[in-house]
């Protein structure tokens, strides 16, 4: 799928080519690419093509009169999202039978901006892990290099964009699940301000860490998805004010001016993680264009000690416990789930309270520690894609979990600060085959001026992505999606 989703759903609306043109497009490319990925968990071809024959209809019907602003491009839902009268397993043997009653708001919403569905994507277990292998599929893989994962959770959708199967995934990111398969395969990736994404109708917020987003190639079409999604449903207690330019797509075109951007490199919750030498260069590879267009770039303090993030631990164990599992399947479940179910419920009432009331306090201290920055800039991973296997440790959920704390030690922050980030694939780069590569504590960035690049790694192995993070305070998606914009055309695809 070469085109962006914004440019697929011009050459429909001017009679380039059809929506079912589209589908049928988009449904030979996955059938000719997923066997070797396994993005997808299901194909839909009957629906999609019924919603593109609809879509087409509408077209003919509107004459020269307005039409949904992404009329019939292909764009599948994770496996975490209900769509009526389809299986939703959330990557798990024990919900293998579960047929979704209605669809979710972010379904509705897509639909009624005219997308075609053309499948459900891979998912882990619940969403939990950042890799995406499950007991009821084969693992996905990522189209950089087949060995290593996309990421997770939403690694599916992920593997669909960057394989060319979609331009536009649907995803969501409770602890860095849009921003690390994003920064794994080379795309962009936006987790939303805490609110900003409604879970209605029929969802709820819980402890409002997680919130849907999409997976794209191009800024303007993460803009132009965040349009379609941020509708407010009745009953939300969130209310965000729009963008000052009217819309999310037209900020991309607005000057964000001079800004303040602080660094860290330093990890925030696994402060002794080893970081990759080149997610440090795709930290100062930014640096250098944020410069370059006049802004201002300093050092800055990590948020909070590691060791305050710790009850986060608790909110996502008793997550998992949450999850509605018949206890007679609670068996089919794999051990890191089944490890964090045993932990969430053994937290009590007033401990679950205390994690909760510790995110906010942490919320008003990063608050103070960054207040004189507008952005705050970090490597989104700590290493490159990871292998395939290297991750999971069903012998050991609890190392499972600290190796996935360190290979995403910046992400799951900005879950908590309930503030928006976004990952921009930055930095690409050949690493050693097999392992991660070179293992090295990051040092802090002292720094007044121009950067002096990392030694790059050894030129040898697959070309891998590296992305870098720019968070902001809470409903700042707009000057996100500006500056990235502007940045854009120095790392797209071909730059």
């Amino acid at each position: 799928m070469d085109l962006t989703g914004r440019r697929l759903a011009e050459a429909i609306r001017v009679g380039e080519a059809s929506a079912v043109e589209a589908t049928e497009a988009a449904l030979e490319r996955i059938e000719r690419r997923d066997g070797a990925l396994a993005a997808f968990v299901r194909v839909t071809p009957e629906l999609a093509l019924a919603q593109a024959r609809a879509a087409d209809r509408l077209l003919a019907a509107a004459g020269d009169g307005p039409v949904p602003p992404l009329l019939g491009v292909p764009v599948p839902i994770k496996d975490l999202n209900m769509v009526a009268g389809l299986p939703m397993a959330a990557g798990s043997a024990a919900l293998a039978d579960f047929v979704a009653p209605v669809d979710d708001g972010v379904v509705t919403l897509l639909r009624e901006a005219g997308t075609v569905m053309v499948g459900k994507t891979a998912t882990p277990e619940l969403g939990l892990p950042p890799y995406t292998e499950t007991d009821i599929a084969p693992p996905v893989r990522n189209p950089w290099d087949e060995t290593r994962s996309p990421g997770g959770s939403s690694g599916g959708a992920a593997a669909a964009v960057a394989g060319g199967m979609v331009p536009i995934a649907q995803g969501s990111d409770g602890g860095g699940s849009i921003r690390i398969p994003a920064a794994a395969c080379g795309l962009v990736g936006l987790k939303p301000s805490r609110g900003r994404i409604s879970t209605g109708p029929n969802g709820v917020d819980g402890a409002a860490l997680a919130t849907s987003g999409v997976l794209t190639r191009d800024v303007r079409d993460t803009a132009l998805a965040l349009d379609v999604l941020a509708r407010p449903w009745p009953g939300d207690d969130r209310l965000l004010p729009r963008p000052a330019a009217g819309s999310f797509l037209a900020a991309c075109d607005t000057d964000p001016g001079p800004l303040r951007v602080g660094v860290v490199l330093t990890p925030f919750i696994t402060p002794d993680a080893p970081v990759h030498p080149e997610a440090i260069r795709a930290v100062e590879k930014t640096i250098a264009l944020l410069e370059a267009r006049g802004h201002r770039v300093e050092q800055v303090g990590v948020p909070f000690p590691a060791e305050q993030w710790q009850p986060f631990k608790d909110v996502w164990s008793v997550m998992a416990a949450q999850a509605p599992i018949p206890p007679e399947r609670e068996h089919l479940l794999v051990p890191l789930t089944r490890w964090m179910r045993e932990r969430g419920r053994g937290v009590g009432g007033v401990a679950y309270a205390n994690a909760i009331a510790n995110g906010q306090q942490l919320q008003r201290q990063a608050a103070s520690a960054w207040a004189d920055v507008d952005l705050v800039l970090s490597p989104t991973l700590a290493q490159p894609a990871a292998p395939i296997g290297s991750i999971r440790n069903d012998a050991d959920p609890a190392r499972d979990f600290e190796d996935q704390c360190a290979y995403t030690p910046w992400t799951s922050t900005w879950n908590i600060l309930g503030a928006p980030a976004i990952s921009l694939p930055v930095h690409r780069a050949r690493v050693g085959g097999g392992e991660a590569g070179p293992a090295e504590p990051a040092e802090p960035v002292e720094r007044a001026g121009p950067v002096e690049p990392a030694e790059p790694a050894e030129p040898a192995g697959p070309m891998l992505p590296f992305g870098a993070m720019l968070g902001a305070r809470t409903g700042r998606e707009d000057l996100l999606l500006a500056l990235a914009a502007s940045l854009e055309p120095d790392f797209a695809p071909g730059s």
